[in-house]
């Protein structure tokens, strides 16, 4: 088995622990709404960034069915924005808040950068590192404005 596939395998695998360690019981509705706003977006977007060849994924789950990285676009990002929402510092000060946004982001570009240094799992072909953190960042946010509209404190929030 190649690398790749390892890598692949072992991201979807990883990302479903760490989602059941990671989401309380009484979060698993907001986790949901979280994650599908946001695979909405990242699979919208991967698909436009893989058709329009700005990125190729060379070695991917389900070659046949899209360009796009099914891994990625459509399970591992969308679980990394719900911790990141669940545990955002929404009482905190804006230098903490800003500190939450960059970590994130940045661990998700740096991890890219590796995949895309040293395995075929991902290629910059018309693509930058910086298209990546601030298109991280922008759908990060996105996510963030959604979620606190979706659950307005007028609207019975959850617990």
């Amino acid at each position: 088995m190649r690398i790749e596939t390892i890598i692949e395998i072992s991201s979807l695998i990883i990302t479903a622990v760490l989602l059941l360690i990671l989401i309380p019981k009484n979060k698993i509705r907001e986790a949901i709404v979280i994650f599908s706003f946001k695979q909405m977006i990242t699979w919208l977007l991967g698909l436009f960034v893989a058709e329009f060849n700005l990125i190729e994924y060379p070695i991917r789950l389900f070659a046949n069915a899209t360009k796009a990285s099914f891994t990625f676009e459509y399970f591992v990002y969308p679980s990394i924005c719900v911790v990141f929402n669940l545990y955002y510092p929404e009482n905190k000060s804006l230098l903490r808040k800003t500190l939450h946004y960059v970590v994130y982001t940045t661990a998700i570009t740096v991890f890219e950068l590796i995949l895309e240094k040293y395995t075929e799992n991902i290629r910059y072909t018309n693509w930058t590192w910086y298209y990546t953190f601030s298109s991280v960042y922008f759908t990060f946010f996105l996510s963030r404005t959604y979620y606190k509209w979706f659950y307005k404190k007028s609207n019975n929030a959850p617990c």
